[in-house]
């Protein structure tokens, strides 16, 4: 089947948050967040080199939307917004990237704003997202990089029971200082061992 015609039921629907694909007028809140979390998020995320205006984090939002159509293997690939489920607050981003529907294989990655961090938001988020990567997208591997010393982003991905499979060595850039560092790549390959979470999708089947 073509990527194009995938389908891909959406929201995923966790005990606390909603996960759904960015739509048009998001870029504000997007922004809003941004904004709140530069600091932290500069330090370890290879996009955020520059803080984005409004209209640029609306350009993101919409030309993702038009990508969850198109699935072109490209960025900005299938990102997911996260919202609180019961304020309906925006909490941070996560998606799919680097598919390959021919294995297939998929990878994710993840961002919170600062207000939202240590409440265990991203844990359910990247769990939900992990049981759907097997469940509905048939998935044989999910993988989840992080430069070294991004210590929340290594123990949260342990948590999860996620394995360490290798160290590229010396392959990117610290965003802030330039320094070279090191990328762990952590992989799942079944749902053996993950934390029980009552996920749902879509028209609520999983």
């Amino acid at each position: 089947m073509k990527p194009i015609l995938l389908d891909l039921p959406m929201p995923i629907i966790t005990p606390r948050l909603i996960l759904r694909p960015p739509q048009i007028g998001d870029g504000i809140i997007v922004n809003e967040a941004i904004l709140e979390s530069y600091k932290v998020l500069s330090e370890f995320m290879l996009w955020s080199k520059k803080i984005p205006s409004v209209e640029e984090s609306e350009e993101f939002a919409r030309q993702a939307a038009a990508n969850w159509i198109l699935k072109n293997n490209d960025e900005p690939y299938l990102p997911l917004f996260i919202f609180d489920k019961e304020t309906k607050h925006f909490i941070g981003g996560t998606g799919y990237h680097h598919y390959d529907w021919n294995v297939p294989s998929i990878e994710t990655g993840y961002w919170i704003r600062n207000s939202c961090a240590g409440k265990g938001f991203m844990t359910e988020a990247v769990n939900a997202l992990t049981q759907y990567a097997f469940k509905q997208l048939g998935v044989k591997r999910i993988t989840i990089t992080c430069d070294k010393d991004n210590i929340r982003s290594k123990k949260m991905t342990e948590r999860l029971g996620f394995t360490l499979e290798g160290i590229l060595k010396a392959n990117r850039r610290k965003t802030l200082t330039n320094a070279i560092s090191d990328t762990l790549v952590y992989s799942r390959y079944d749902l053996n061992g993950l934390t029980d979470l009552v996920v749902t999708w879509g028209n609520n089947n999983k």
